[in-house]
C-alpha cells in the first residue's frame, strides 16, 4: 500500500475515534456557576472508562480559578426532610480541590443550609470513589442547588448520581465546631 494512502487511512481512523469520543452537552438543567464558570467547559463524557459521567474541566492555567456544576430544583418536595445527594466522583490532575456540594436556599433569604466538601478534598488524581452531602431542609426552604466544584487547574467527572430522603439516622454534613467569639472587641 502507498503511504500516503496508509497516512490518509491513519488520519481518518483517529478522526472517527475522536468524533466518537467528543463530550455531548450538559442536559438543560444543569449548568456551570461559581467565581470563574468562563475558564472552565463542562459537559458528559463519552470516551472510555467514563460514558455518560458529567464533566467539569478547567480550560485554562488559571490556578486560582473554580467553578461548580449545579443542578437547581424545588424544595417543596422536601420541606422538613433531611437529603442525601450522592454520587461517584473521579478526578485528574485537580490542583486546588474538588467535591460534592448542595445548598439550601429560602424564598425570602438566602442559604439556610449550605456544605460544600472543602474540609473533605479530593486531590489530583484519584480514581472513581463514592461521595455524598448531607443536608436537613427547612420548612421554608425554596430550591435546592447541588452539584460538584472544581478548584484550580484538571478536571473533575461525577456519575451514578442520587438525590433522596434519608432517615434522622443519617448524619447531616457540616464544617465542624465555630470557634466561640470573643465577648469583646480587641482594639
Amino acid at each position: 500500500m502507498k503511504p500516503q494512502y496508509v497516512l490518509a487511512a491513519a488520519i481518518a481512523a483517529t478522526s472517527v475515534m475522536a468524533l466518537a469520543a467528543a463530550p455531548e452537552p450538559l442536559p438543560a438543567q444543569w449548568g456551570i456557576t461559581g467565581k470563574n464558570p468562563d475558564k472552565f467547559i463542562a459537559g458528559i463524557d463519552q470516551s472510555d472508562g467514563f460514558r455518560g459521567a458529567k464533566f467539569l474541566r478547567n480550560k485554562t492555567d488559571d490556578a486560582k480559578a473554580w467553578a461548580a456544576l449545579y443542578q437547581q430544583i424545588s424544595a417543596q418536595d422536601y420541606l422538613g426532610q433531611r437529603i442525601r445527594f450522592r454520587a461517584r466522583v473521579r478526578t485528574a490532575d485537580i490542583g486546588n480541590w474538588a467535591g460534592l456540594w448542595m445548598r439550601i436556599d429560602g424564598a425570602t433569604r438566602g442559604s439556610l443550609a449550605f456544605y460544600n466538601s472543602h474540609d473533605k478534598p479530593i486531590k489530583g488524581t484519584t480514581d472513581w470513589q463514592e461521595r455524598s452531602v448531607v443536608l436537613d431542609v427547612p420548612t421554608d426552604a425554596a430550591s435546592i442547588i447541588f452539584g460538584v466544584i472544581g478548584d484550580g487547574t484538571g478536571s473533575v467527572w461525577i456519575d451514578q448520581l442520587s438525590f433522596e430522603k434519608v432517615g434522622q439516622d443519617v448524619p447531616v454534613d457540616s464544617f465542624g465546631p465555630r470557634r466561640p467569639l470573643p465577648t469583646a472587641p480587641t482594639l
